[in-house]
Parts: structure tokens; C-alpha cells; sequence
């Protein structure tokens, strides 16, 4: 008899954005049913079909808040732990350019921006990574990856570290 092998799970590209306005990050609490409910993260959300990564970020960004951003750079990449293990988030730091903090009524009730002390001292959840990374933008302990120019796969997206 053969051995059956395990079907490989589906992996999932998740995006983040980390959005800077002032001396701010912009955070959105998740509304009731999702399974962050009730807690302050970061905007972020699934890829689509045929869709650029940090296109991924900015639609999230503008759904989930209704603020506007471009995307700076690359900060990174972070596998999720459970419970949405096999899922990989890429994590943009992009900027504020224009908007109304509105958020969506549906995966979000709220949104604002965060400073430094308030992400410490708020006394509501904050998802720990998305607390964590904001802290670090707003200390300028990150460096991100930026898109160089004469990447002969231009418009496609690549980052790389030292890349002018």
C-alpha cells in the first residue's frame, strides 16, 4: 500500500501598511466577527488576482480608513503564526498624501492615528506585531527596501536592500 502524502497547504500573501502621517502611524481596530475583534492593528488584507503588492497595501490603506497613501518601501516580510499559519505578510511603511479617517463599518469600526507614547499608554488591545513595527517606524529603528531603478522586470515589483 503507498503512503499517502499530506495535500500542501494553500499559502496566502498577505499585505500590511504601516502608514506614517506627522508623527503618527495610522491603526484601525477590527470590528466585531473578525478574529481580531475589538483589537488596534495596522491596515492589511490579501492580495488580489493580478494585483501588485503595494497596490495590495494602498487598497487596503484606503478600504479599511479611507485615507490615501503612497508606499515608501519594503520593511519587510513576516510569516503569521497560528491560527493563519501558511500565510506570509509583505509589510509596507508608506506615507500619508490624502483623506478622512473613515473606517469601512464592516472589517473596521475605528480608525486613528498613534504616536509613540500612545501606543504605549493606550489602555485597548493593540495586535503586539502591529504595536511592535509602528514603534519601530516611529523610533526610525527600520530601514526599508526601495524599488531601484533599471530593474529590467520594471513596471513588477522588486525590492532590494541597498538599491538606489
Amino acid at each position: 500500500m503507498a503512503a499517502i502524502k499530506p495535500q500542501p497547504q494553500q499559502r496566502e500573501i498577505c499585505v500590511g501598511a504601516v502608514v506614517v502621517h506627522s508623527d503618527a502611524v495610522l491603526l484601525v481596530r477590527q470590528s466585531p466577527g473578525h478574529s481580531l475583534a475589538g483589537q488596534w492593528t495596522i491596515p492589511w488584507g490579501t492580495i488580489e488576482d493580478n494585483e501588485q503588492p503595494s497596490e495590495a497595501a494602498i487598497r487596503e490603506v484606503a478600504e479599511e480608513s479611507g485615507i490615501r497613501a503612497i508606499v515608501d518601501g519594503l520593511l519587510g516580510v513576516q510569516a503569521i503564526p497560528s491560527p493563519w499559519a501558511g500565510q506570509v505578510a509583505l509589510v509596507f511603511q508608506c506615507r500619508y498624501t490624502s483623506g478622512q479617517l473613515t473606517p469601512d463599518g464592516r472589517e473596521t469600526d475605528a480608525a486613528r492615528y498613534f504616536t509613540a507614547v500612545e501606543l504605549v499608554q493606550h489602555n485597548e488591545p493593540i495586535e503586539p506585531f502591529c504595536r511592535w513595527i509602528a514603534l519601530e517606524v516611529l523610533k526610525g529603528q527600520v530601514k526599508i527596501l526601495t524599488s531601484p531603478r533599471g530593474n529590467p522586470y520594471a513596471p513588477t515589483e522588486g525590492y532590494f536592500l541597498g538599491a538606489v
